[in-house]
């Protein structure tokens, strides 16, 4: 309900009170004559910060985030981004796709659309983040808003009451009473103790309340939210979160990026069912595997890790046969077997330099797929290593570019340097594999870069100077540090939904005035329960009134 301006903020009982401010602080007694009905309690009537008369810039922005309304809207646009995430998978779970390429491909012009739009790495855009933080900044303001008032309300009240705090409240009662007001009262404080609401008395007046706490019910359930959000984006950060799908060739140690481990598949297992075990409408037509692990070992750099020309020093500090469901985890990392390749992949070859004109061969040199050094030194010939290709393919335009991480079809631009050579060497292709030298026809590639003086090539004579891994296991990889801190923020949101459903904050303000009991009570839930609780009590002290009759009493004075 919105409240009038209010000029003249001091009650007649003396008190000066904040602009913005409903009702009296000190003895509840509306400012505003004209507000009929019953009052608004939520915040007893103190001032927020967000209904400030003349607000500057920091208040206006104040203002905005402390709006419920706003609030709504900010979480409507995130789930609706979220159902836009949902459209299509999103780029994470995949493992090694060209997603410039991949959704216009399998999912035609709705899908290069939803590429170009940034909703296929929607939760980690720019915008979606940004709607968490102000969904965030609009917690902390919409509970500081309310929360600080409520606080200096409830703990700073005042025993005796304004006759109309009384009488309009939603339930009150006015009704004759001979006794003799001071022992009548604290023979009624005695009564509501009995009932566990802390009391408090000044002569003929009496409040009564409890479960006061059930009121920062809603405030708790912020921090939680809070405390998730503030997890969600610590994902971002280096070192908090990683979810990656990497492939580990049998035999090889693999880095793991953007950690200092290696990961070495050094044995994969499959079995399969057999026709036996199969149902009959699979027999012959599918080949299932019955059972797939990596028998893995986790490394950790401890020596010449950044540095390409020596190689890394590890130490093992795991080891674990890595099931469907049984990870290898180490130190808040974890390693799922995710899916696996049986097709032998190239590791390494010992190409030989030769002179196609005489023959002559000058030499062998190890070439690794992965970790290539960038010069090596054949007989009186330097190759260096100017471009690798570990997926070999042509863009739009013509250009080389690497398809995958994967060594599926490697290239490697060499410039060599030697006798009979250009001093500034000569461009030579070379592709490993014998199928890919004539997909990609490297001697015509070589013939144009080279010309007609060309004489130099690079081949492999003997199957005993190529090193294949003989299977390839994928492993999702995954770090999450910050979740323990997300089902904290879970915790403490449910503490919260706990305090505020199977709880009220009950009060009971009663005075005795020239022979007339004025009583007015508030909940914040519950109100049939809360007007039978106070006939009990009245009962007990032979008031027998009916709960119907304990409605507002709007505007008596």
């Amino acid at each position: 309900m919105k409240q009038p301006l209010i000029t003249n903020t001091k009650c007649e009982c003396g008190h000066q009170n904040p602009v913005g401010t409903v009702l009296c602080e000190a003895c509840g007694k509306p400012l505003d004559e004209r507000l009929e009905g019953d009052l608004e309690m939520r915040y007893d009537g103190v001032a927020r910060r967000s209904q400030r008369v003349n607000p500057g810039i920091i208040d206006r922005v104040w203002n905005f985030f402390s709006s419920v309304k706003i609030a709504i809207y900010l979480i409507v646009l995130t789930l609706l981004g979220s159902t836009l995430g949902t459209v299509f998978p999103q780029e994470s779970t995949f493992l090694n796709i060209d997603a410039s390429t991949y959704y216009k491909e399998t999912y035609g012009t709705a899908g290069d659309i939803y590429y170009k739009l940034g909703l296929s790495h929607t939760y980690s855009s720019w915008w979606f983040v940004t709607l968490l933080v102000m969904i965030g900044a609009s917690l902390v303001i919409c509970s500081l808003d309310r929360v600080l008032p409520l606080y200096k309300a409830l703990t700073r009240q005042k025993i005796r009451k304004h006759r109309q705090f009384l009488t309009r409240q939603k339930v009150t009662l006015v009704t004759p009473l001979d006794a003799e007001p001071a022992a009548w009262v604290s023979s009624m404080a005695d009564t509501l103790r009995r009932k566990r609401y802390n009391v408090k008395t000044d002569g003929d007046s009496l409040l009564a309340e409890k479960h006061r706490f059930s009121r920062w019910g809603p405030y708790v359930i912020h921090i939680g939210l809070i405390v998730f959000l503030l997890a969600v984006l610590a994902r971002g950060l280096p070192g908090l979160y990683m979810d990656q799908h990497l492939a580990f060739p049998q035999g090889e140690p693999t880095k793991i990026p953007e950690t200092s481990y290696y990961l070495s598949n050094e044995k994969f297992t499959v079995e399969f069912y057999t026709d036996a075990e199969m149902p009959e409408e699979f027999r012959g037509k599918k080949v299932l595997p019955k059972l797939f692990e990596t028998a893995a070992v986790l490394y950790e750099c401890t020596a010449d890790c950044g540095n390409p020309a020596k190689e890394p020093q590890l130490t093992e500090v795991a080891r674990h046969d890595i099931k469907v469901n049984s990870p290898l985890s180490y130190n808040g990392m974890k390693a799922y077997q995710f899916d696996y390749n049986l097709t032998p992949i190239l590791r390494s070859v010992q190409p030989q330099l030769v002179d196609s004109q005489t023959g002559e061969s000058y030499g062998k040199f190890k070439l690794e797929m992965k970790n290539s050094q960038r010069t090596y030194q054949v007989g009186p010939y330097t190759l260096e290593l100017k471009e690798k290709y570990m997926d070999f393919g042509l863009d739009d335009e013509g250009k080389p570019v690497s398809k995958s991480p994967n060594p599926n079809a490697p290239a490697f631009l060499f410039v060599i340097k030697g006798p009979r050579l250009p001093a500034e060497g000569q461009q030579y292709f070379y592709f490993p594999k014998q199928v890919d030298q004539e997909q990609f026809q490297q001697q015509a590639i070589n013939d144009k870069l080279a010309g007609a003086e060309r004489f130099l090539e690079l081949d492999v004579t003997d199957m005993a100077d190529v090193d294949f891994a003989e299977s390839t296991s994928y492993l999702n990889i995954r770090v999450d540090r910050a979740m323990p801190f997300v089902w904290i923020g879970a915790g403490i949101v449910m503490l919260g939904l706990v305090l505020g459903f199977y709880w009220q904050h009950r009060r009971i303000w009663l005075t005795v005035d020239q022979g007339e009991l004025v009583l007015g009570g508030h909940t914040n839930k519950n109100w049939f329960g809360f007007r039978r609780e106070i006939v009990q009590l009245l009962g007990k002290m032979d008031l027998n009134v009916d709960d119907k009759s304990l409605g507002g009493g709007g505007g008596q004075s």
